[in-house]
């Protein structure tokens, strides 16, 4: 059983029967799942206003992130917010904003999102650069919904 729940600027799809508590069914999950959402369009939009403090902000710590053959750990939002260079990034990857294309929810609990993400690159033409999939961890650590680990085959 599939359900469709629209937020933001993609689709999202719970899995129910495939997590381990019903999202669909059981409303405090749900609530969790819809929060969790929500900060991963707070996390696009940061990133796409070019603003590491904010997108910092959007995350939970100690974060991991998982891509390019090595695994990275962040301890403070301070220290991922003096990692962000989108002036680079951008001349690097001809990148000039991001979208969320699928993000769906694999399992659920009133604390924890695991979700299979596709998202999409775009030049300042609005042209696709390159997608990627991923994987996003999104927790609720002392009442902030953040990502807390993410593994993609971004580079």
């Amino acid at each position: 059983m599939k359900k469709m729940i629209p937020f933001g600027l993609a689709l999202v799809t719970v899995l129910a029967g495939f997590s381990f508590v019903d999202a669909a069914k059981d409303a405090e999950t749900q609530k969790a799942v819809e929060e969790a959402t929500a900060s991963l369009d707070e996390y696009m939009l940061a990133f796409n206003a070019r603003d590491p403090k904010a997108w910092a902000a959007t995350l939970n710590y100690p974060h991991v992130r998982i891509a390019s053959g090595s695994v990275r750990v962040w301890e403070t939002e301070q220290e991922y917010a003096d990692y962000m260079d989108f002036d680079s990034f951008a001349e690097r990857f001809g990148w000039d904003h991001s979208h969320w294309l699928t993000r769906k929810v694999v399992t659920a609990s009133k604390d924890k999102i695991h979700f299979a993400t596709v998202f999409q690159r775009f030049n300042d033409k609005n042209e696709p650069i390159a997608t990627f999939n991923s994987m996003y961890i999104v927790t609720k650590v002392n009442g902030h919904w953040g990502t807390q680990a993410r593994s993609s085959f971004a580079p």
